[in-house]
Formats: C-alpha cells, sequence, structure tokens
C-alpha cells in the first residue's frame, strides 16, 4: 500500500469529493443533507472555504480517498475563534489511516491560523469516526438527542471538542489564503 499524500483541495477535485460525499447523502445519516450535492456545488463548497479555512484532500496511488475542512462554527462575533471540522473518507479506504493523514495537517493549520477551538458533530452512532476523533485527542462534550430526522428515523448528534490555542485574549485569526501550508 503507498503512502497518504495531503494537499489543499482545487476545484478540479470536486467530482471526485463529489463521489465521496453522495452516497453518504444518499445511503446514510452520516449527512443530514437530503440530496447529494452536484459537482457544480461542491466546486462552490471548496472556493467558498479556501479563502478562510483550510479544505484539503488525500490522496494514495493518484486516486483522491478521502477530505477534511474546516468552516465557521457560528456567525456572532464571538464565536470567531472557533472552527468547526469535518472529514470524509472513502469506504474503501476506511482504518487505513487516512482520517488521521488529513487531520494531522488539519489541525496545526488551524492552530497556526490562530483558532482557539475546533468542534466535530457526529450522527450516532458512528464508532468509527468517535473513535478517530477520540485517538486525536477529541473529548466528547454533549450529544443533542433526535435532532435530526432522516431515513424514517431520528438522530442523535454527538459534539466533539479539541483546543487548538490557549492564547488568552485570543490574536486575530489569520485567513488561509494567508497561510502556508507546507
Amino acid at each position: 500500500m503507498s503512502n497518504t499524500t495531503v494537499r489543499i483541495a482545487q476545484i478540479s477535485d470536486a467530482q471526485a469529493i463529489q463521489a465521496i460525499y453522495a452516497p453518504m447523502v444518499e445511503h446514510t445519516a452520516i449527512s443530514f443533507e437530503l440530496e447529494p450535492p452536484t459537482v457544480e456545488e461542491m466546486a462552490k463548497r471548496i472556493g467558498s472555504t479556501l479563502p478562510t479555512y483550510p479544505y484539503l484532500v488525500a490522496e494514495r496511488d493518484g486516486q483522491l480517498i478521502g477530505y477534511a475542512y474546516a468552516s465557521q462554527h457560528r456567525a456572532r462575533e464571538a464565536y470567531r475563534w472557533s472552527v468547526d471540522v469535518t472529514v470524509y473518507i472513502s469506504p474503501e479506504a476506511h482504518r487505513s489511516g487516512v482520517g488521521r493523514a488529513l487531520y494531522g495537517v488539519l489541525l496545526p493549520t488551524l492552530k497556526r491560523q490562530g483558532f482557539h477551538a475546533a468542534f466535530a458533530g457526529i450522527a450516532l452512532p458512528n464508532d468509527g469516526s468517535v473513535g478517530l476523533h477520540e485517538a486525536l485527542g477529541f473529548a466528547h462534550i454533549g450529544t443533542y438527542p433526535e435532532v435530526g430526522f432522516k431515513h424514517g428515523a431520528w438522530h442523535d448528534v454527538g459534539y466533539w471538542r479539541i483546543a487548538l490555542d490557549s492564547t488568552s485574549p485570543p490574536k486575530l485569526s489569520v485567513p488561509f489564503s494567508e497561510i502556508s501550508l507546507f
């Protein structure tokens, strides 16, 4: 098995990203979207994320096998030092270190940007995602019971947090477009 390479996502990755994400939307409650976004919509999401937050992809043997990105935690100004993080891995690459590789770049980058904490919401049950996040140091901070309805059932979402930067008062966060990743 070849090594996993992590790099910044490009608009041209939208089709491969959509191919990983669409089955999660269609067949699971991992995502609370009800209809898979189009390739064009995924391209817009990549383009709108990158100026402010990292959007990364993992490749192995020339194939895109996973992606991760950060996004705004909440709109109110005092939340600006917190970010939400998301990771999706192609099923054939589960449990092969891809999530760890993506977070191994994403989390230090967010810290360099000046973010204080990262939060991950996980639709439950999802032992693989919970295991990955806890192995990386995320701590469970609570669960919203029956917060989403999909595929004929109510689903809980658990929330996990990891500290990034304990500077107090916090420094201004730096947009991703101003960070040198590698």
